[in-house]
């Protein structure tokens, strides 16, 4: 008979390190705290940390680039709408790390990596949308625009949304109103 190790799964031990990362940037802070930390708290080995995230940074943002992975795959279709693929993000959005770091943004002192990580997905939403755009025969000079705007709306909503009170708050109530933001001409 074959034994098997039986482990923490997978699911859980990505929200088990998210958790233990998220009360060590509160406690300590952002700076002051190792991935070596983060896998003692969890009870997880360093290795299992990097299965999931590429960084410390990447705690705070796994779930958000799942969705503008999803939002990529959306444009990629000639017949997706913007408004189709913002409203999309909110689907099954549940509060998470990034919520909490927004909400909590200097006691865990991640304002700067919240602006500097923020700047890069902003520019990935962004550059995603631009590339619709001009698939669809916008000139390139407004489908940056508009890019722009989209993905400035995005992320707006989603600090909207954790400053509500996520557990609270719909989702896609905030995303329809910044697509309405973004759409207006």
């Amino acid at each position: 008979m074959t034994m098997s190790r039986a482990g923490r799964p997978r699911a859980s031990s990505r929200e088990t390190l998210a958790e233990a990362a998220c009360e060590l940037f509160l406690e300590r802070g952002f700076e002051a705290t190792s991935i070596a930390d983060i896998t003692q708290r969890a009870g997880v080995s360093r290795s299992s940390f990097f299965n999931y995230f590429t960084g410390k940074s990447a705690v705070l943002w796994a779930g958000f680039d799942e969705r503008i992975e999803q939002l990529e795959r959306t444009l990629r279709r000639p017949e997706a709408t913007l408004r189709e693929a913002t409203l999309a993000l909110a689907d099954g959005f549940a509060p998470d790390s990034l919520a909490l770091a927004m909400v909590n943004a200097e006691p865990m002192g991640v304002v700067r990596e919240l602006e500097t990580e923020g700047a890069l997905r902003r520019a990935r939403i962004s550059a995603s949308v631009a590339a619709h755009g001009r698939a669809g025969g916008a000139d390139p000079l407004v489908a940056a625009a508009r890019g722009g705007a989209w993905a400035g709306a995005i992320l707006a909503a989603i600090e909207a949304w954790a400053h509500e009170g996520p557990g609270r708050a719909d989702l896609a109530a905030w995303m329809s109103r910044a697509a309405d933001a973004a759409a207006t001409r």
